[in-house]
C-alpha cells in the first residue's frame, strides 16, 4: 500500500483532465453530488457516503441519440469518464449493468466504450447514512473489487490500493507523488472501516431486513401476499426509485423528427409507470400498481440471484431517500419476512 498527500492527489487529478472528464464528489447541502473538476479546483470531498446521483448516469446516459436517418454508430469524441470517490455500492451496480450491456455481438457501444476506457478511483465510506444497508446484501462499506485505484482517507491524505492493471500503470507513471504507507496508517484505516461497518450492520438489524441468503426465498414465498397492495398505496408512479437506482437499466426508444431529419433516441424508462409493460395490442400484463411494485422486488431479489448469482440491490438506500411516498424498501422486506 502507498500513501499520497491531499495536495499531491490534487496534482494527480489535474494531470488526468487531459485524458478524461474527471468527475469529483462535492457537498451540496445535505447530500453529495458529482460535477466536473475545474481548473485549479480542490473543492471536493473524498470519503463521506455515496453520492445522491448513481454512477450509471455517466455510462448509461439518461437520454442519448442512438441513430440518425436510420444510420447507427453515432460518432462520439467525448473523453471517457474518470469517476473519483465511487463507493462499494455503486461498484456492485456495475456487475448488473455489465451483465445487461456488455456483449461482443449485441452489446451497448456507448456503455462498453465508457467502461473500457474510463477510470474508477473509488474510496472508502467514512460514515453511514440513515438509508444505508449495504451490509444486508453482502457488501462492505469499502471497495474490494471493480475499481482501478481505491482511496482510504487518513491523516492529510489517502492510503492507495490498486485493483487493475490500469490502476497500477497510473500509480507507476506518477510514482513520485506517492510514499510508502505506515503500519499506524493502516491500523487507522482498519479501525475506520470496522466503525463504519458496525454502524451499517446495526442500522440494518434495527430495520429487520432478512439475511441475504433468505431474500430470494422470502420474495418467492410471499409472491401472492397482500403486502404488495399495501406497500403500493403511497406510490405516485414518479419513477424516482428506478432513475436513482444504480442497477435499474430499462430504457425506451423513440423517434424524433427535426429540420427534416429523423433521429432515434434512448431514454431511461421505469417499470413502476403504468404503460411500462403495455404491448402493441393494448394489453397490459401488469396493469395494477402493486403488480409493478412486486415485479421490481422480484427482479432484484429473485431474478438476478438466479441468472447472475448476484442480488440486484446494492443497499445504497437511494430509492428510500428519493421516494415522495416514503416507501422504504427495508420495511417492505421486513414485512415479507415476518409473514
Amino acid at each position: 500500500m502507498l500513501f499520497i498527500k491531499r495536495g499531491k492527489f490534487d496534482q494527480l487529478l489535474k494531470s488526468l483532465t487531459g485524458d478524461y472528464k474527471v468527475y469529483v464528489p462535492r457537498s451540496m447541502g445535505d447530500i453529495t453530488g458529482y460535477s466536473l473538476l475545474g481548473e485549479s479546483d480542490t473543492n471536493y470531498e473524498i470519503g463521506e457516503i455515496r453520492s445522491f446521483d448513481p454512477l450509471k448516469s455517466f455510462y448509461f446516459l439518461g437520454r442519448e441519440k442512438v441513430a440518425e436517418d436510420f444510420k447507427p454508430n453515432i460518432i462520439r469524441d467525448d473523453k471517457p469518464p474518470c469517476i473519483v470517490g465511487a463507493k462499494a455500492c455503486d461498484l456492485k451496480g456495475f456487475r448488473v449493468l455489465d451483465f445487461v450491456f456488455i456483449d461482443d455481438e449485441c452489446g451497448d457501444p456507448t456503455y462498453m466504450k465508457a467502461r473500457e476506457n474510463g477510470l474508477i478511483i473509488s474510496a472508502d465510506c467514512t460514515g453511514s447514512g440513515e438509508t444505508c444497508f449495504c451490509t444486508a446484501v453482502d457488501i462492505n462499506p469499502w471497495p474490494e473489487s471493480d475499481f482501478d485505484v481505491n482511496l482510504s482517507p487518513v491523516d492529510d491524505g489517502f492510503i492507495v490500493t490498486t485493483g487493475s492493471d490500469k490502476g497500477s500503470d497510473l500509480i507507476e507513471s506518477n510514482k513520485s507523488l506517492f510514499t510508502p504507507s505506515t503500519e499506524a496508517q493502516i491500523e487507522v484505516i482498519q479501525q475506520n472501516r470496522n466503525t463504519v461497518k458496525s454502524s451499517v450492520i446495526k442500522s440494518a438489524k434495527e430495520c429487520r431486513i432478512p439475511v441475504s441468503d433468505r431474500l430470494r426465498r422470502v420474495i418467492k414465498k410471499q409472491y401472492e401476499s397482500n403486502i404488495w397492495k399495501d406497500a403500493s398505496e403511497d406510490c405516485v408512479e414518479c419513477g424516482a426509485c428506478n432513475t436513482i437506482c444504480p442497477t435499474c437499466h430499462c430504457f425506451l426508444l423513440y423517434d424524433q423528427k427535426s429540420d427534416g431529419r429523423l433521429a432515434r433516441f434512448r431514454i431511461w424508462d421505469s417499470c413502476m409507470i403504468h404503460d411500462f409493460a403495455r404491448v402493441a395490442g393494448g394489453d397490459n400484463p401488469r396493469d395494477r400498481l402493486w403488480m409493478r411494485l412486486r415485479n421490481r422486488f422480484d427482479k432484484k431479489f429473485n431474478y438476478f440471484p438466479e441468472v447472475l448469482k448476484e442480488i440486484g440491490c446494492t443497499g445504497c438506500g437511494r430509492c428510500i431517500a428519493a421516494c415522495p411516498g416514503k416507501i422504504d424498501i427495508r420495511e417492505v422486506l421486513a414485512r415479507l419476512e415476518v409473514r
